[in-house]
């Protein structure tokens, strides 16, 4: 049978936050007749539903800030409540009514709706429809008084297939992300041109930087462009696809050839991006994620305002700080939003006396967040646990672990010597602002990393300008390498415990010139550790005999790689990565084989070594590059550039990496240069390329998406992201710190998003749904009208992913219990078409279509867990995912009597 082909599009309304639970999966609940018959299958989206019908969909959407008043939650900003309010549900499609329902006032608030229908012209009527991806559970309706109304066990499903909408085409809607998705399979024999979209309802319709815009009297819906490429054999080729307008009618069109025989798939999209609704001036430094998609955003936030605190956050106010460099006091400010950026999960400060800043965050899996930064608030930075490692002074290392409400903090530790430590050369807005060995960009004063090895335990790249910094006695490096007088500084790796209360080693690294730790990674079998960065030293430790670059290259600094022991005790290996310019590493990562990937920065020719991406001298003498080494760093697999083939400065100032499941390779970036003294080409001329662009043009002052297919094949996506710069505006920016990928190809970032003029029209406003959708500081008097912007953007290139969870007795990551243990598992992922379930005791694999399922474990012992998610369309097929389960039999036996103690009237104990 000749493979299926789709063109698929994605449901815009829903992809910009409308769903408000954090769950990854929508549900299609049957109609048993509980509602209209035309309504085959509906689904809730948080503001409104989508309602399936033989002939196309319905979708209902209600005003955002109408059910702000109903069900009350702050989104960046205050709203007052009264004590008393009645509603009245207007109309669906009524015409907004300015002035009523308003926040302070005690009139009848108004629920204001407006519904449209597409409608699939000329569609079979009878379409077989298919449901799949069933759930365990159904839904009862009790709806009015006549019991021959009401309806039970009506079940709940993932995804519904029409088959043969029109001749040899199927219409498939699915979720991913949280978000309504549909697919148009063309099978042999169907012609694309027969689907024609009837918009009934809407109040108007245009395409917008390749966007189909929906008007509606409540919001502008947006769907994004039908990304389509085939995968054959391996290889990826996309198809341009577009939507075409004429009047009330939208069609797809596909631009050029393309085999009819293969798979076409479809599109990137982005989750949500959002403010931090701070009033005072709060700066975007850092982000990660967790295992459920929560977003965690980092920065820094100065007095003259209000950060959006939560109840009960560790820190609920500004603590100070000193005027230093003409910036004001700052503290760190740390931010967690649920996976659609509708809901601010917690918000808090986090500093001392002095001033803190937020370099890298990781989350572990119980959603504990560890934040990494530095201070120079002294004793009076919180810390718990061991406290301080070292002789403390001027700028120290900081290490602190939050618990996953924000609430409090379950340890913390200051690092350092007598100097500065955490300092990459010197502060951003210290004297000289110019580029400096190691410190090339505006923020680089501020990279570091921190991981999680497997066990859970913390690692640190850093840098020390201390002579005194503390090391352990049987570190690779006990001895500081910059021995010359002045500012030498040495980078740092250090291992703790997972409770911080253990150095478990910390060691220099580096030469007798400035050296700086940026980034590491953990080799995924056998756990060595790969540190790299920059330096200027020539004699950089470690055993340099058949890498592929023993000396140093010449120019200002080189990129390093050193391979040390998961002890910490040898460094095995070390090469430069450099060509006689001047070079940086800003990433590292594995592939699942153990492969290492290098990205960084230069200022002369790259070399380019079996990439086909580069064929024809395409981005051949770009000035970022990405290689893939030999584990034992003896040669490039391959090697490529990408960016402006002019000029002798990089484009961006890298902040991401990541390779995928499928060896594809993301990275995250941005451009401008915000001291002159800092030189940057800036993103003007970068590639872009893929349908689903978020901006095809830019100002030169913008973030930057690349990803490359595996083995450096193409160009799968590049798209910039940000406002245009307008008046007051400093551009898009990283003040510094890191942001991730997720194994799923999802970027977490943050920026810092800007502008003085509150007139400035070329502000971005967040999607729909999201926390706080503008700046809220912008026109601030003072400071920069800066807040943090949080970006998450799926690519949707990574194949099919899986993620085990197991809960018992409704207690979420729970893993141990007494026998017989029942343990409700389930994939956190839910991208899988069918799921292979492996318990480890002797029972039979269980396949199901649905990502979830319960199984008891009758006997005493410790389980180990399997589920292979499977989806044989993406790159991949495949991905496995492990828990341990420990069943015991030791529960204890309570027994308690009960006293009462007069009087029992008292409420006190």
């Amino acid at each position: 049978m000749a493979a299926l082909k789709k063109i698929a599009g994605a449901l815009g309304l829903l992809m910009m936050g409308l769903v408000t639970y954090a769950q990854n999966y929508l549900e299609f609940v049957e109609n048993k007749g509980q509602w209209d018959k035309k309504i085959l299958y509906l689904a809730n989206t948080g503001i409104g539903s989508v309602a399936l019908q033989a002939d196309g969909y319905r979708v209902l959407l209600h005003k955002e800030e109408d059910l702000e008043k109903l069900n009350p939650h702050p989104r960046g900003h205050q709203h007052t409540t009264t004590a008393t309010t009645s509603v009245k549900k207007s109309a669906v499609g009524e015409p907004s009514r300015g002035g009523e329902g308003g926040g302070g006032s005690t009139g009848d608030l108004i629920l204001r709706g407006h519904a449209y229908q597409v409608k699939f012209l000329n569609a079979n009527p009878n379409a077989q429809v298919i449901p799949d991806k069933a759930q365990a559970t159904y839904n009862n309706y009790i709806l009015g008084n006549d019991p021959s109304k009401w309806t039970s066990n009506c079940k709940i499903y993932q995804a519904v297939t029409f088959k043969n909408i029109y001749p040899n085409i199927d219409i498939r809607y699915y979720t991913a992300n949280g978000t309504l998705k549909y697919d148009l399979i063309v099978n042999p024999g169907g012609n694309i041109n027969d689907v024609n979209l009837y918009f009934d309802g809407v109040d108007g319709l245009k395409v917008k930087d390749q966007q189909l815009i929906i008007k509606t009297s409540v919001i502008d819906v947006q769907e994004m462009p039908p990304y389509t490429y085939q995968l054959a054999r391996g290889t990826r080729t996309e198809i341009p696809c577009s939507f075409e307008v004429k009047g009330n009618i939208v069609r797809f069109k596909l631009n050029g050839t393309y085999n009819r025989d293969a798979t076409l798939v479809i599109d990137p999209s982005i989750v949500f991006y959002g403010y931090s609704g701070s009033t005072a001036d709060n700066w975007g430094f850092t982000a990660t994620y967790d295992n459920q998609g929560n977003f965690y955003g980092g920065g820094i936030v100065f007095p003259g305002g209000q950060f959006p605190v939560s109840n009960g956050a560790f820190q609920t106010s500004f603590q100070g700080g000193v005027n230093e460099n003409g910036l004001s006091a700052y503290d760190i400010a740390i931010i967690k939003f649920d996976p659609s950026g509708a809901s601010r999960l917690y918000a808090t400060y986090l500093g001392g006396s002095g001033n803190e800043q937020p370099h890298s965050l990781v989350a572990d899996s119980q959603g504990n967040l560890f934040v990494a930064g530095r201070t120079n608030s002294g004793n009076s930075y919180p810390t718990r646990g061991l406290g301080l490692y070292g002789t403390g002074g001027a700028y120290d290392i900081i290490i602190t672990k939050l618990n996953s409400a924000g609430t409090d903090i379950l340890s913390s530790i200051r690092i350092g010597g007598t100097g500065d430590d955490g300092i990459n050369v010197r502060a951003n807005y210290a004297d000289p602002k110019t580029a400096e060995t190691t410190r090339r960009n505006y923020g680089d004063d501020a990279r570091s990393e921190i991981i999680l090895d497997a066990a859970g335990n913390p690692l640190l790249a850093s840098v020390t300008q201390s002579t005194d910094f503390l090391v352990t006695s049987s570190a690779f490096q006990t001895t500081r390498g910059a021995t010359a007088n002045g500012r030498f500084q040495d980078g740092v790796l250090i291992k703790l415990s997972a409770d911080l209360n253990t150095v478990l080693f910390s060691s220099f690294l580096g030469g007798n010139g400035d050296d700086a730790a940026f980034v590491l990674a953990t080799h995924p079998n056998n756990g060595s550790i790969y540190v790299a960065g920059a330096t200027a030293s020539t004699d950089l430790p470690g055993d340099k005999s058949g890498v592929l670059f023993p000396a140093f290259q010449g120019g200002a600094v080189d990129g390093f790689v050193s391979i040390i022991s998961p002890d910490g005790t040898q460094i095995l290996k070390t090469s430069y990565f450099a060509t006689n310019g001047t070079d940086l590493i800003y990433g590292i990562q594995f592939d699942r084989n153990g492969f290492p990937y290098i990205m960084g920065t230069t200022t002369v020719a790259w070399p380019v070594i079996n990439a086909p991406v580069n064929a024809n001298g395409s981005q051949a003498t770009g000035k970022q590059f990405i290689s893939k080494l030999q584990p034992d760093l003896s040669a490039f697999v391959y090697s490529t550039n990408f960016g402006t083939i002019t000029g002798n400065a990089p484009n961006i100032s890298p902040t991401a990496f990541l390779v995928d499941r499928c060896e594809n390779v993301y990275v995250s970036g941005w451009g401008g240069a915000l001291h002159q003294g800092m030189p940057s080409t800036g993103t003007r001329g970068l590639l872009t390329t893929g349908a689903g662009q978020f901006k095809t043009s830019t100002d030169g002052e913008d973030l930057y998406f690349y990803v490359i297919e595996r083995d450096a094949k193409s160009v799968l996506y590049a798209t910039f992201f940000g406002a245009n710069s307008g008046t007051g505006s400093s551009g898009d920016h990283v003040d510094g710190g890191t942001s991730r990928f997720d194994r799923n190809g999802t970027i977490y970032q943050s920026i810092c998003s800007c502008s003085r003029d509150i007139n400035d029209l070329g502000r971005l406003t967040g999607t729909a749904g999201v926390w706080s959708r503008s700046n809220q500081n912008a026109g601030s008097n003072s400071g920069g009208g800066c807040n943090l912007l949080a970006i998450k953007f799926s690519f949707d290139l990574a194949g099919v992913g899986a993620g085990l969870q197991a809960s018992i007795n409704g207690v979420a990551r729970d893993t141990a219990g007494c026998v017989p243990l029942t343990v409700d598992f389930r994939d956190t992922l839910a991208q899988g078409q069918a799921y292979w379930w492996h318990f480890g005791d002797g029972t039979p694999a269980v396949r199901t279509t649905t990502p979830s399922i319960s199984h008891t474990f009758n006997n005493i012992g410790l389980y180990r867990v399997m589920l292979v998610a499977v989806d044989s369309t993406t790159c991949n097929f495949t991905d496995t995912a492990y828990i341990n389960m420990r069943v015991r039999g030791d529960e204890a036996a309570l027994s308690f009597t009960s006293t009462k103690i007069p009087p029992c009237q008292s409420l006190v104990f």
